[in-house]
């Protein structure tokens, strides 16, 4: 299993009216290294023809992030089968190394030509081992 990190730093506009980072705010870094998990290991031929949607989002909150935390998110496949790829990220206080947030997130790999769902490949599935 290959863990995919990267690092983050709490900013003003993360906050909502509480002073701590709102959790949709949470939701998008989700998406985001996700996002930049894909493209980092994803080949041209392989960016060319597919891109995922979010089937679920499953998203626990543990503990509040405030300004400027630094924090480490960490994103790993966990399952790919079918069509679907399961997907778990976890936002760490990287001072203190507290789980704020951990997400499971169930993503379908769709095909651009067709825009329908498609098969996930070996050579996909391999790309996060």
């Amino acid at each position: 299993m290959q863990v995919f990190e990267q690092e983050l730093t709490v900013s003003q506009e993360d906050l909502d009216d509480l002073n701590h980072v709102n959790n949709v705010v949470y939701l998008q870094w989700v998406q985001d290294i996700a996002k930049t998990h894909w493209l980092k290991n994803a080949n041209e031929a392989l960016l060319r023809n597919y891109f995922w949607v979010v089937i679920s989002h499953n998203i626990e909150y543990k503990s509040s992030a405030l300004l400027h935390d630094k924090l480490l998110l960490k994103t790993y496949v966990s399952e790919s089968k079918g069509v679907t790829s399961t997907r778990i990220v976890n936002i760490y206080n990287k001072q203190n190394n507290n789980l704020l947030v951990t997400c499971e997130t169930k993503w379908c790999l769709m095909s651009i030509a067709t825009k329908k769902p498609a098969r996930i490949t070996e050579e996909i599935a391999t790309l996060f081992n």
